[in-house]
């Protein structure tokens, strides 16, 4: 069986590309095809793998700026001839991946991270962030793209989805079922650890969807202690509002997020995410998680088990949650013990399931 695995784009690391390597440690010998590739961004290992892009590659910018090239998308990923493949894997958070095309026996499984926010669930919020010219022509462009979205998922034999969250959206924009497989998360680096310092903590990009104005916000008031690590757009402006309790490091090794990690006394996650690596990482530790109780974090937090889920995006929601999580104990085991059922054995096995109960494959490593 010949098989072929498709990504958006691959220009940095993040969970998504982390899914591609452990396809491909299953199928070793299948190429990948995507978009765009900057291997000075990627980890070594893809310069090992087989890759091959689309015309997308050679235009100007297209390393750093290939979403300026998002509406060529379709036409990118259609012109792929796959034609010799049996078994497609796509995994997807944008726009053209889903629409590929294949021969009639061939079979299609998407891994959908999530239909594209941008076009859906946060287009009004794309919008009103771009400039004046831009919010005319987008509401066309966005038009187009979601009908070639919609109509591309027609082209799919099987979903799977993230998480619980990702698949109720599936279900509501493609009008199709999936299975969840949650995505691998590095359970072995983040080890158990007992120690506890009297600081919260936060590891994310800094940028305004992420909410972590609403944390430290929080903190200020309660006065307590809060390390930020992570860089963005937002960073200037968070450091503006941090209180003298607050610390933003900036940008920071894997090194020094697991030393932080592994003496906080919980992790903040204020975010709305489709799934969200970090809090499983920081409970991989043993560490409880303050998580706005929305998307992934249904999935990965049990609330006054591995953590407080609260209500509602806001400062004084999260300032309640965290006076209620200081009155309450949590067990180190048990919170280590829930997060290693995201680990990336558990990911290889479910994934190995799904496709040996829906297609004939005599071997997969």
């Amino acid at each position: 069986m010949k098989v072929a695995i498709i990504h958006d784009w691959l220009t940095g690391m993040g969970g998504a590309e982390k899914i591609i390597i452990e396809l491909h440690k299953m199928f070793p010998e299948a190429p990948i095809f995507t978009s765009v590739v900057n291997y000075e961004k990627l980890d070594p290992v893809f310069k090992e793998m087989d890759i091959r892009t689309t015309f997308i590659q050679k235009l100007p910018f297209s390393k750093k700026k290939y979403n300026r090239y998002l509406p060529f998308f379709p036409l990118a990923f259609e012109a792929l001839n796959l034609q010799e493949f049996d078994l497609i894997i796509s995994s997807t958070t944008s726009i053209g991946v889903k629409g590929v095309l294949r021969d009639s026996s061939s079979i299609h499984i998407c891994y959908c991270n999530t239909p594209p926010r941008y076009a859906w669930d946060f287009y009004h919020e794309y919008l009103m962030s771009a400039g004046k010219i831009q919010r005319k022509l987008i509401p066309l462009l966005m038009h187009y793209l979601r009908m070639y979205d919609q109509l591309s998922s027609n082209r799919v034999d099987y979903f799977i989805a993230n998480s619980t969250n990702v698949s109720e959206r599936i279900r509501k924009v493609y009008n199709k079922d999936s299975t969840v497989i949650h995505p691998p998360v590095d359970v072995e680096y983040y080890q158990l650890s007992t120690e506890c310092e009297d600081y919260y903590f936060i590891v994310s990009r800094l940028v305004s969807y992420k909410r972590i104005d609403i944390a430290i916000e929080a903190c200020n008031q309660l006065r307590k202690r809060l390390v930020v690590v992570g860089d963005g757009e937002e960073l200037e402006k968070l450091k503006k509002v941090a209180g003298p309790t607050v610390t933003l490091l900036g940008y920071q090794s894997d090194e020094v997020v697991l030393k932080y990690m592994q003496r906080c006394k919980a992790f903040i996650f204020p975010g709305y995410e489709d799934f969200g690596i970090a809090p499983v990482e920081a409970q991989a530790c043993g560490k409880p998680v303050i998580a706005y109780g929305k998307g992934g974090a249904l999935d990965t937090v049990k609330h006054k088990k591995t953590g407080i889920l609260f209500d509602e995006q806001s400062i004084e929601s999260l300032v309640k949650a965290i006076i209620n999580f200081e009155q309450l104990s949590f067990n180190p085991k048990e919170i280590r013990e829930h997060a290693e059922l995201f680990s990336y054995q558990n990911f290889n096995e479910k994934i190995k399931s799904f496709l040996k109960n829906r297609i004939s494959i005599e071997e997969i490593k």
